[in-house]
Formats: C-alpha cells, structure tokens, sequence
C-alpha cells in the first residue's frame, strides 16, 4: 500500500512544537538541543514511512509518546560500543571480550593520566624533551635484566618493527614448525613480509636441528628467530633448537638471535600450579639478542608490544621510522607501568593482578558458588530446562599454553523439549540483557563456568532473579 492521506500526515507535530513539551526539555538538558532536534526530524520521517506505506500512525504518535520514543532511541543511539559482559565462556584471556582484565591500580592510573598533563615525553630534570619509554624500560630492565626495552601498541607491532630494524632486506632463518598463524589469519611469513624480510625456513614440522640453521645461513642473512609456538603443539617424533644452542652458533656467524614469546610470561608459572611457560628473562640471561611478546595476555596488563634486548639494538629500533607509527600512547604506558609495578611485589601478585588471580582459582570455589546459585536459576529456569552444576574445564585462551586446562566447575542448562533451537533462543537472551552473558555451547547445553565470575550477585540482578 502506498497511501497518500493528508488527514495522517497533518497529525505530525512540527519539531518547534514538539521542542515546547516539558519532556523534551527535560531531553534536551541531558542531550543538548541538536542532538534531540535530529531525533525528532528522524521520528518524523519515520512515521511518514508509516503512513505512506502501512496508512496508519505509529503507536508512540497515537498516544502522543514522542517523549519516550526520543528517549527510547537516544538512549540506544548513545549506548557504548565496548560493553561490559559477564564472561562464563570459560576462556580468561578470551580475545574477543578484551583479553586481560586491568588491576585497580593500573585502572586508577589510567584515569590519573586522562585528567591531566603529564611528563609523557618531558624530562623534569633538563626541562627538555623525554623519551616516552624510558620508565617502561627502566621497569622492565629490573624485573627481566635486559639492557632496554621498546613499547609499541601490541605484539604483532613488535615483531614487524624489530625485524624491520634488525633484518630489511636480508633473509630471517626460521624453523618451519615455527611459523604459526595468530588470530584474524595473522601469520609470521606475512609479518616478514611486511618488515621486508625473506623468510628461509628450516628443518621439517615436526623435526628441526642446529645443523638445519647453519646450514641456511650465508651472506644475505640478517637473522636467526624462534617463534614461540603458543597457540598449538606438537607431541611425538619432534625435535626443536633451544635458545642457548641458537646464541651460540648467532655468536659464530656474527648473527643476532631473536625469539617472538607471544604470550609471555613474567613469572614462573608453576609455583601456582600453572602449566610452565617460557619467561623473558631466561632468554635475555640465555643471550638472545631481542625478545618479543604481550602486555595483555599472561603478563595481565594493557595491549601493548614489549621488544627487550641490548641497548645497541633497542636504540636502533626506537630510531626507526615505524616506531612513531606503531609508538605506544599515554593511556597504554600509564596502564603498563602500574602492571609491572606490582610484579616488584611477587607476593601480592596472586591477588593484586587480575589474569593470575583468575587463573589460578581453585575448583572448590567455583563449584561452591555454583551451589549457591543452582537454587534461584532452578526456580527460574527450571520449567524449560534441566538446570545443574557440573565439574568443567576452563581454558587460557588468547594462543596461551593451548592444550592445558583448568578444573573449573559450571551451571549447565539443557532444554527439556530436547530442541537446540530452544537452546540458542536463551544464549541469544542473555546476549541481549542490559549486561550481556556469555557462556558456551557445547553437548547439546548451555555451560556458564564460573571461573571469571567474581561476584554472584551482580549475575543473579542482571538475570533479574
């Protein structure tokens, strides 16, 4: 239908008119006059659609709910990009929820750097100009002992920046098993790439030896790199170089030794119960020459990219062109350093940074909560669904140690129609509510692990229970 009334159309307020409602007013202290002007206008054109294609008003103009329409729509339209969710995935450092959760320390000095001027790249002693990493790598320096330390906006950053600086235009030597493909279909050969490197690769898979890297090694090689295989591994018939064996023969050749970590753990993870991961500062102390690797992920802090190694090489990188593009900016070094300031209090760490305190969590207090919450999800939930608590495994996430899990315990929910689209319904509802839950779908339920839930009851409000 395509109707052309003018009795309908001649019911449409005008923007002046509606401008004069006490409501709008109200409106217009909260969103300033142009927002709530162009509201209007685009409320106005949407009833016109109404009429010209259904021949009727719309409810809101019937009952002459503007008000609560521009209300309806600003509060949508201003609604934030990045929201808050309860994560019951069962991944800690999951990707695509933002990976680490911040200390309040670094959060609070996040919020200190936004308000006001500060020394970013101002030296107080000469009252001239500063570097804007020299705090980072002073931080970083005592905590891993290497000799200086570059900050650029995440790892893959990192590694396209050192091995544009170290290796242009020469070849890189990487063992094949070694060249692994991140998140978003990111992958090493086309970070060289990117740097103007040529990648040799070496060795086979699942087997790759010294003699494959001296083997390769001539004139036009500018590097020898270990890439941290983090986000997958491969058991049985294997054999692989390690770091020293690698410095030593990079000490022969008169080549630099660098190795990408990806995650990169500060600490010895074991002494938590924590599968082991490598650290940095047992590379640095092994000789490496550079290392690599995340501010968001084992090291729980902000996304950043970390290169350590020798002063010589550190300083060449900072020259690079790419550095200013790839640079680190206030927000990220406040949020980093706050992070690597509690690493000088190894025995608080286990409470005071969030990543470690998630992980290493016992099952006991999951399953606990999980108890406690079974009662009120049950009364519910418990018509359309079987409701239970379950032991589970939590994973790392974010490429970190990817065949380890953690004993966690979940509440689990299975529909008892035995439909799986009555299953989606729900996971699409939770998605919906003001603060979005997200569990996993798996074995015909729905699981929400309660590893990354630390407080019950804000579950329990939002759910409305």
């Amino acid at each position: 239908m395509n109707s052309q009334n003018p009795s309908l159309f001649s019911q449409l307020p005008s923007v002046d008119r509606l401008l004069n409602e006490p409501e709008m007013e109200r409106l217009i202290s909260e969103y300033g006059q142009h927002l709530v002007v162009e509201t209007l206008r685009y409320l106005q054109e949407q009833a016109r659609d109404e009429i010209r294609h259904r021949d009727r008003l719309p409810g809101w103009v019937q009952d002459w709910a503007w008000a609560d329409e521009a209300r309806a729509y600003l509060t949508q339209k201003q609604k934030p990009g990045l929201q808050p969710v309860f994560n019951l995935s069962g991944t800690v450092l999951h990707t695509n929820l933002g990976r680490a959760l911040l200390a309040e320390e670094a959060i609070d000095e996040v919020a200190n750097v936004m308000r006001q001027a500060v020394t970013l790249e101002y030296d107080l002693d000469g009252a001239g100009r500063g570097h804007r990493d020299s705090v980072i790598s002073y931080l970083l320096s005592e905590l891993t002992g290497a000799e200086a330390a570059c900050i650029v906006n995440n790892n893959a950053a990192a590694v396209m920046l050192m091995l544009a600086t170290v290796a242009a235009d020469r070849d890189v030597v990487v063992s094949r098993g070694e060249l692994v493909e991140i998140g978003g279909a990111f992958r090493v050969p086309d970070v060289m790439r990117q740097a103007g490197c040529r990648l040799v690769e070496v060795g086979t898979t699942n087997r790759t030896h010294l003699r494959d890297y001296r083997e390769a090694a001539n004139e036009h090689t500018g590097l020898l790199m270990k890439v941290h295989t983090s986000n997958y591994h491969i058991e049985g018939f294997t054999a692989s170089v390690d770091e020293e064996d690698l410095v030593a023969l990079g000490r022969e050749l008169g080549l630099p030794v660098a190795t990408d970590l990806g995650s990169g753990s500060l600490i010895d993870l074991q002494q938590y119960g924590l599968p082991a991961e490598p650290m940095p500062q047992d590379l640095i102390a092994a000789g490496v020459d550079l290392v690599t690797f995340s501010g968001d992920k084992l090291l729980g802090g902000p996304q950043a990219g970390i290169i350590l190694g020798s002063k010589a090489w550190i300083e060449k990188i900072q020259r690079h062109p790419l550095k200013r593009a790839l640079r680190a900016g206030k927000l990220t070094l406040a949020a980093l350093e706050a992070t690597l300031r509690l690493y000088q209090q190894p025995d608080r760490l286990a409470y005071s940074l969030p990543t470690l305190r998630l992980l290493t969590r016992d099952a006991d207090e999951m399953r606990s909560m999980a108890a406690q919450l079974l009662t009120p999800l049950r009364q519910y939930y418990g018509e359309r669904f079987f409701v239970s608590a379950e032991p589970c495994l939590s994973q790392i996430g974010s490429g970190s140690l990817p065949v380890d899990r953690l004993p966690s315990y979940a509440l689990t929910f299975a529909p008892k129609d035995g439909r799986g689209r009555t299953l989606e319904a729900l996971a699409e509802g939770w998605r919906a509510l003001p603060v979005p839950v997200i569990g996993r779908l798996q074995e015909g339920k729905l699981w929400l692990d309660l590893r990354c839930l630390e407080d019950e009851d804000a579950l329990l409000e939002v759910l409305a229970l």
